[in-house]
């Protein structure tokens, strides 16, 4: 049951991460800085969220408090750092290219299992991790393959870092301490931060306050940024934690991939832009290689505790009292890149969670 509610929770998160793009979109056509705009959303969220926060802990500061590096971590790493270091690297390197390079975040956690207990992955884990990363090249385009500046390139796997350790910190929230807060406080940590980035002027920072267009209509410009702000931020963050909590780092950072393919679905749907077979069939690979990760066998490295003590992966479980390493773990979105992959504006939006800007 606690599986089948974090697979539906981790899909709903890359469903609403993708939504970002088409509603960012028109905040960046009429002036808006990526970095502005992200700030704008992530505070929002974390502000709409506050809250569903306060609800949750009851009170009960001491659990946030003991958190604290865990909030600290969302907030600074997940969504700030994340987000920032894909600003920079879309400077200098094509969208694509850095969108490709930050989802390899997947392949990351992957890796850092393998090294840390000195395990080779299971066959079919390395079979859905080509699976994956194949059908994330046809979503994005075969053309993100290409020679690009060194610099962009490390501060676009710098942002995939930061993705994975958004997928590890979810996972592995703090005894005590509710998804939604963890998401909440992040997000206002991250926030306040990348707002700080931008008034130092270490990134572009402008913004319209005036009627933009939206679907062919003119809005005021809260109108688009509160679209972003629920569905793109605050609701993908939460989902999103919640999870990974519940399915562990490595399956959730799997079905983050979609996130690709939703907003390639929305930016056709909404946008009018082109949706290609390619594309599709790109999208069907990724869903092919989440199979086969959900299929592997469960490893003592995939466990993750949820909010109740209990950890679990597929159907192996373990009680808060075993001793349980996180393989998973990384150090350093956002959201997070989000919007069409086959457009700059689109997928400026978040960088995630990461995060994600996805996010954001």
């Amino acid at each position: 049951m606690k599986q089948s509610a974090g697979l539906v929770a981790a899909f709903a998160s890359a469903a609403s991460f993708a939504t970002s793009g088409a509603f960012v979109k028109p905040l960046l056509e009429a002036g808006w800085s990526p970095a502005a705009a992200v700030s704008a959303r992530t505070l929002s969220a974390g502000l709409l969220l506050l809250p569903f926060v306060l609800w949750s802990l009851r009170g009960r500061w001491d659990t946030l408090w003991r958190a604290r590096w865990r909030v600290l971590g969302m907030g600074a790493i997940a969504v700030a750092f994340t987000q920032f270091a894909y600003f920079a690297a879309i400077s200098r390197i094509p969208v694509s290219t850095a969108l490709l390079v930050e989802y390899l975040a997947p392949l990351l956690l992957v890796l850092w299992a393998w090294v840390s207990t000195r395990r080779a992955p299971h066959a079919i884990v390395l079979l859905g991790s080509v699976l994956a990363i194949g059908g994330l090249v046809l979503v994005i385009g075969p053309g993100a393959v290409r020679a690009v500046d060194p610099a962009g390139l490390a501060l676009a796997f710098a942002a995939a870092v930061g993705c994975a350790i958004y997928f590890m910190v979810g996972a592995r929230p703090a005894a005590g301490l509710p998804p939604v807060a963890l998401a909440g406080a992040g997000l206002l940590v991250g926030g306040l931060m990348l707002a700080l980035i931008g008034a130092a002027g270490l990134l572009p920072f402008t913004a319209h306050l005036g009627d933009v267009t939206l679907l062919g209509s003119a809005v005021p410009w809260f109108v688009p940024l509160a679209v972003v702000a629920v569905f793109g931020t605050a609701i993908a963050y939460a989902t999103g934690i919640f999870g990974s909590n519940r399915l562990g780092s490595r399956l959730a950072s799997f079905i983050g991939l979609l996130e690709v393919v939703f907003a390639s679905i929305f930016a056709w749907l909404l946008l009018g832009e082109n949706l290609t077979l390619v594309q599709l069939g790109g999208g069907v690979l990724i869903l092919f290689g989440i199979a086969a990760v959900h299929a592997a066998p469960p490893q003592v490295s995939d466990i993750s505790p949820d909010a109740g003590g209990t950890a679990a992966t597929g159907n192996a479980q373990v009680t808060d009292r075993a001793q349980v390493t996180d393989s998973a773990q990384v150090t350093d979105r956002a959201k997070p890149a989000e919007g069409s992959a086959k457009s700059s504006a689109s997928t400026a939006s978040r960088g995630m969670d990461g995060d994600l800007v996805s996010q954001a």
